[in-house]
């Protein structure tokens, strides 16, 4: 039985003890066989301290999931994922509610940013990198949510509609692959059903696939409020989570019940005993409290995460890295002189020092109270101010054109920040910047030509104003060191390395969702969402259809240039690899992030990611890479024959900067095989 407090704090089981400090949940252990009780805490981006009930009690607060996915390194995540391990620990945490890494579906999705891409295998990599990290600290990290939880609108009553084998090859495909590299301690399912099943109570995915198929050892608990009937430990559940917040604690009596009148198998019980203890030996969670850690260390990693993650979009003329000596620089909008923004939900986490803002906003729906404009208290103005102490710096909060245009014309240089705030429980209405900022943006552009834009939000957004600006920053919701981060990256002290885990498209009509699904529907009514991309997600989708995005799947300029050399393409055996000499051509150092894409099979569009590897080089200097791709991303998936099949034929495949700009593009021969299951 899970005992638990939501995230606004304000309800605390009295069965929980008085030494239990408010978190999300508590499982109690069993003292005289050593099975330690099971402390639960949010932490997708940072160990969160829910409503502030443990007061004075801060954490590192990591960027966003998709600032780590466009770091486009593995490294990265592991390091982040340790950060939470050792201060989940610290507060003698347990077991980590992280691993959010639902493929990104649609634009409009508020929970977007704590996702990691559009992508299974960047999603599947980062996210099984970070729970290792966390695990190599003696704390259980689970991954979320099972699956296809990607539309906040009227969650609790959707059903996801989806092909089984399109299923395999996406979304469960992204889970499977960080189930080898880190063989997370736990899942959670989501609200949402699946194919007419509750995630939770859905057995062909629980037990059939995620058991079954990928033989995955740990135990899969359910997310908060989303359990149903003691038939769903049949189906593959194998905790209720938050079970006193529901009208029965199906888990307990009923279960019981069950168990006695021999509808609920006892192995089955003793299944989902082995399955939560096994977790607990393997990564050795003991429930003891750590040490102290260094928050300092902490910060840099978060600082690191922070620029690696930013995305240098467009940038005419050279206007970035900013040469300040004498120039005089408007700074507009998006409190840039008070922090940076963070995403609000059950991942917001309290940073040292506290937020700056922290804003309540409401709204329609159950979670409205996690609603809120929150700031990260790292000033981009005040670290420009430091990195450009020869330059004269004004600020305007960009509320009006006017006063923002005033601003820009007396400048030699305008950055207006465009924050989009977003998170959990709220779907976005339509793309556009809210509160007029498209109309500040479009009309500082004309008042000022050398005007840069830096965005912070969890989504691309409409960009009306594109084609009139010469520079084009995505920041993403960086944060603890984020304004630090993007005021680097702007002066040169940085240079950009991120690029893009999901397609920035060029219109809506581009999108397999050009608007949200149900939204405006009154909340609680049943709704469904026909995903008919099926695997076809993100840039696979754009490729199918010729799309010209604003801005694709794996792009980021750099400061400097790089030279690909001596690539060789080679397909033997049904394993494609290609080898590649990158050098860097310009006068800094910089970081190119080369990746191997299947373009076409017989003739038809047909891509994929096959593999990616990101390297820093000094000027001057190369590196040769090896890409190899794993099969299961050139195959279908066979669900009559609960097999992988790459057809044999004729596989387009390429070696490029992003899903449009390839360096080097070859036809390769692959025998027909099948594997696995």
């Amino acid at each position: 039985m899970v005992k638990v407090f939501t995230a606004d704090g304000d309800i605390r089981d009295e069965r929980v003890p008085a030494h239990v400090p408010q978190i999300a949940g508590w499982v109690q252990g069993v003292p005289r066989l050593g099975i330690p009780d099971l402390l639960i805490t949010d932490a997708a981006l940072g160990i969160t301290n829910p409503g502030g009930g443990r007061e004075g009690d801060n954490a590192t607060a990591l960027p966003a999931g998709i600032a780590l996915g466009a770091s486009f390194n593995r490294e990265l995540a592991r390091q982040a994922g340790a950060v939470l391990g050792r201060e989940a620990k610290e507060h003698g945490f347990n077991v980590l509610c992280g691993g959010s890494m639902n493929l990104i579906r649609h634009l409009h999705n508020g929970r977007n940013f704590e996702y990691i891409s559009e992508d299974p295998l960047l999603s599947g990599e980062i996210a099984g990198e970070t729970v290792l990290g966390t695990q190599s600290e003696g704390v259980i990290s689970l991954l979320k949510h099972v699956s296809l939880n990607a539309s906040e609108t009227n969650k609790f009553w959707l059903d996801a509609i989806i092909d089984p084998a399109a299923h395999r090859e996406s979304d469960l495909l992204a889970f499977e692959l960080a189930i080898e590299i880190a063989e997370p301690g736990a899942l959670m399912a989501g609200y949402n059903k699946v194919n007419g099943e509750y995630s939770g109570g859905n057995a062909t995915i629980l037990n059939d696939v995620i058991k079954g198929a990928f033989g995955y050892r740990g135990w899969i608990m359910s997310d908060w409020r989303a359990v149903y009937s003691w038939r769903f430990a049949d189906f593959g559940l194998d905790q209720h989570s938050g079970a006193q917040l529901d009208e029965k604690e199906w888990f307990a009596e009923p279960l019981a019940q069950a168990l006695a009148a021999g509808e609920f198998s006892r192995e089955r019980l003793s299944d989902m005993v082995r399955r939560i203890l096994r977790s607990i030996i393997a990564v050795g969670a003991t429930g003891e409290k750590g040490p102290a850690v260094d928050r300092d260390a902490h910060a840099l990693i978060a600082r690191e995460a922070a620029r690696q993650g930013i995305v240098l979009l467009k940038n005419e003329g050279g206007l970035l890295p900013l040469a300040g000596e004498g120039k005089k620089i408007a700074v507009i909008g998006g409190h840039a002189h008070l922090g940076v923004p963070a995403g609000f939900g059950s991942s917001l986490t309290l940073p040292a020092g506290g937020f700056p803002i922290n804003t309540p906003l409401g709204g329609a729906g159950p979670l409205w109270r996690l609603r809120r404009e929150a700031l990260h208290p790292s000033a981009p103005l005040d670290h420009l101010r430091r990195l450009l102490p020869g330059a004269t710096f004004v600020y305007d909060p960009g509320l009006t054109t006017a006063a923002a245009v005033a601003a820009a014309k007396r400048a030699d240089i305008a950055i207006v920040f465009g924050v989009n705030w977003e998170g959990e429980g709220f779907d976005n209405a339509d793309r556009s910047l809210p509160r007029g900022q498209d109309e500040v943006i479009a009309a500082v552009a004309a008042a000022n030509p050398a005007t840069i834009v830096v965005l912070e939000s969890g989504n691309p957004p409409l960009m009306p104003w594109l084609d009139a600006v010469p520079v084009v920053v995505e920041a993403w919701y960086s944060g603890q060191n984020g304004g630090e981060a993007i005021a680097e990256v702007l002066t040169g002290a940085v240079n950009p390395g991120g690029r893009l885990p999901v397609t920035f498209p060029a219109s809506d009509e581009q999108l397999v969702f050009p608007t949200v699904p149900n939204y405006g529907d009154p909340w609680g009514t049943p709704a469904t969402i026909e995903y008919l991309e099926g695997s076809d997600v993100g840039y696979r989708h754009h490729a199918k259809h010729a799309h010209v995005p604003a801005f694709a799947f794996g792009h980021g300029l750099s400061y400097t240039s790089f030279a690909y050399g001596d690539i060789a393409i080679s397909a033997e055996g049904g394993e494609v690899r290609a080898s590649v000499t990158i050098t860097n051509t310009g006068d800094r150092a910089g970081a190119e992030v080369a990746q191997l894409y299947a373009t076409s099979r017989d003739g038809e569009t047909r891509q994929r990611l096959l593999d990616y590897e990101r390297v820093e080089l000094e000027p001057g200097a190369s590196a040769t890479i090896e890409l190899v791709a794993d099969p299961r991303l050139l195959a279908d998936y066979d669900t009559a024959a609960g097999t992988w099949h790459i057809a044999g034929g004729e596989y387009g495949v390429a070696v490029g900067r992003s899903a449009v700009d390839f360096e080097s593009a070859s036809t390769v021969r692959i025998a027909d095989v099948r594997f696995g299951h």
